[in-house]
């Protein structure tokens, strides 16, 4: 099965954070399983390491070696994602948490997060 997570989950499981749910935690592990990361996680990480948003333990080139030390897979944005993007409502409002959204269900992915504004769309969640 096909995951895509969200930037904090991965964040929290690189870090070993117990933020991260056990669940999700096993369902990443699980090497039956396709984890995806979108270009978006990292775009949205290094917009918030330079707005001082958050802070990490690491180079953001370690983040992308730990993306491939786990064998995530790096999904691009496609044109496919941007237009299923211009009809989604406005439920939620963070622009990266959208295009997620739009490539979960472009690629029929499952999204691993904590947040709850996604289940206001036409999206699987676990956590």
């Amino acid at each position: 099965m096909g995951y895509l997570l969200d930037t904090h989950a991965f964040l929290w499981f690189i870090n070993g954070s117990t933020d991260l749910s056990t669940r999700a935690k096993d369902i990443i592990k699980n090497s039956e399983n396709t984890m995806y990361l979108s270009i978006v996680n990292f775009w949205e990480i290094a917009i918030k390491l330079n707005l001082e948003k958050i802070t990490i333990d690491m180079s953001f080139d370690e983040l992308k070696e730990e993306a491939d030390k786990n064998n995530f897979q790096m999904l691009p944005i496609q044109y496919e994602d941007i237009r299923i993007l211009t009809t989604l409502e406005s439920c939620h409002k963070d622009p990266f948490d959208r295009i997620l959204i739009a490539q979960a269900i472009q690629n029929n992915l499952t999204m691993i997060t904590k947040d709850s504004n996604f289940a206001a769309y036409p999206v699987k969640i676990v956590w």
